[in-house]
């Protein structure tokens, strides 16, 4: 059986508060969000454009929907990852890990956000 595309198509994002999770994820990365209600979870839907590459999720608030430290890391890209470790500072995020190699690869870093979930930031190679 043949993987016909990558193998993550979409994620959720938990949060208690989603009204704050969208003013802290639009603060920290211009991100508009689109509000639903999907199997009873209130939900923001992260923006998604098929015409570039990578998958988009939501934000979920629900009984279902615990955040935290200790689960799945997503990493989000970032052109400027110290300036985007400052708005989630700024913004009532806290840093994690500072901005570091990763080699050829480029650069990451992680920091919590406004619900208590771990986020990460990668920044490419120059």
């Amino acid at each position: 059986m043949s993987i016909p595309s990558n193998p993550v198509v979409y994620f959720e994002i938990p949060v208690t508060d989603l009204d704050r999770a969208i003013q802290f994820y639009t603060a920290v990365f211009g991100f508009t969000f689109e509000k639903t209600i999907i199997d009873h979870n209130e939900m923001a839907l992260f923006p998604l454009s098929d015409a570039l590459p990578g998958i988009s999720g939501a934000l979920a608030k629900g009984e279902i929907y615990i955040p935290t430290l200790d689960g799945v890391v997503l990493y989000f890209h970032s052109d400027a990852i110290e300036k985007t470790l400052e708005k989630a500072i700024a913004n009532g995020g806290a840093a994690l890990y500072p901005k570091t190699s990763n080699g050829e690869l480029g650069y990451v870093a992680e920091f919590k956000d406004s619900e208590g979930n771990r986020i990460a930031l990668h920044q490419p190679a120059d």
